[in-house]
């Protein structure tokens, strides 16, 4: 059974082309164009790993990962910030938050995959 990614970002072009990575390795993929939304579609299934943008309408990536964690099925499920930002400040607010890794925009796919496969939840 593949495992599940869901990918959280306001940019559709962004979520495709994460979408068609991750995809590619194997992984089934839950798309959310903003912590809101992302929210909604938190139902209690099965999720291996969260990938999130900081900069979003509605809710930000940072308060949408508080906001996850404190959902008992994914306190635990591994949550990776993909962002234009790279200041320290929205860094350590990410890790304070519970985000277990900060990967910059714009990315290549190998570099992305990598930082999955050693995040991912089996």
């Amino acid at each position: 059974m593949a495992k599940t990614i869901m990918i959280v970002d306001d940019s559709a072009s962004i979520r495709q082309v994460v979408t068609i990575a991750l995809k590619g390795a194997g992984y089934d993929v839950i798309e959310a164009c903003d912590g809101k939304d992302a929210l909604n579609k938190l139902t209690g299934q099965k999720i291996n790993l969260i990938i999130t943008d900081v900069n979003m309408p509605n809710m930000d990536g940072i308060t949408f990962v508080v906001e996850a964690k404190k959902l008992a099925a994914y306190k635990f499920t591994p949550m990776m910030m993909l962002t234009t930002e790279a200041a320290d400040d929205k860094k350590q607010a990410g890790k304070a938050a519970g985000a277990k890794a900060w990967l910059t925009k714009p990315f290549q796919a190998p570099t992305l995959l990598d930082a999955v496969s050693k995040l991912v939840l089996p």
